[in-house]
């Protein structure tokens, strides 16, 4: 699935099930608590916490809802998000197509 499809795939679903989107800034919330709610898992499979009976490991489950929540949000406000990450994708290899490579840091 591509990133056009998948935004016109959630506009069907917000379409036939989800009665209209939620405001601009509702969405802007629920995409916060679902960072959040990916952080948590995080913390627990990568950091130094761990699940509490009853929690899952559901990582992907996780990026999912945020990828749901920010697809409607850029299907509300008029973003295409294929021309988007094409931008953003040249212009991270404009300004950093050495700072990485040369960065000490990230040598082994």
């Amino acid at each position: 699935m591509t990133i056009k499809e998948a935004q016109e795939a959630v506009d069907r679903w917000i379409k036939e099930y989800g009665v209209r989107y939620f405001s601009e800034l509702t969405n802007m919330a629920v995409l916060t608590e679902e960072v959040g709610e990916l952080a948590r898992v995080m913390a627990r499979k990568y950091g130094d916490q761990s699940f509490k009976p009853g929690e899952k490991d559901n990582l992907g489950e996780e990026m999912a809802d945020i990828l749901w929540v920010l697809l409607c949000l850029a299907n509300q406000t008029g973003v295409n998000l294929t021309e988007e990450l094409q931008k953003s994708i040249e212009k991270k290899t404009q300004r950093d197509s050495l700072r990485h490579i040369q960065n000490e840091k990230l040598k082994a």
